[in-house]
């Protein structure tokens, strides 16, 4: 009995999903988004360190409008088997890998932060940023 009750929890959990964590968005909202003029603002967690050629330390993204009032973390589309219920930000561990990212993303330009709590934004090439008056 214990067994169908935890499957019960789960299942009620994965519902109101939206609910639970209103401020984030995963990657195919994310490209929606920023195709429409939001910004995606680059932020530094740890201090970036170079081994032999590649720039390591964490960095997450959030899309945000003009103003600031629209703020929403990145998350994985999907999660892996046997991850528990919590919902975890995407974090890129190389500079590579978020260069990467955001080039696939339609961004032409990347500027990333090298010091933690460091910040940049990025707009897509010809859209106009989004703002709360649009």
């Amino acid at each position: 009995m214990p067994l169908l009750l935890t499957m019960e929890v789960t299942q009620i959990v994965a519902t109101n999903i939206n609910k639970e964590a209103p401020n984030v968005v995963t990657e195919t909202h994310f490209k929606t988004l920023v195709d429409s003029g939001y910004q995606a603002e680059v932020v530094c967690k740890t201090k970036a360190t170079k081994k032999a050629a590649v720039w390591y330390g964490i960095w997450i993204i959030r899309v945000v409008n003009k103003e600031r009032t629209y703020e929403k973390l990145l998350v994985p589309a999907r999660k892996k088997l046997g991850d528990d219920d919590e919902i975890a930000v995407r974090t890129f561990k190389t500079a590579n890998g978020l260069i990467s990212f955001l080039e696939s993303m339609g961004f032409t330009q990347v500027n990333i932060p090298m010091l933690e709590g460091g910040r940049t934004l990025h707009a897509l090439p010809d859209r106009p940023i989004e703002s709360s008056d649009s």
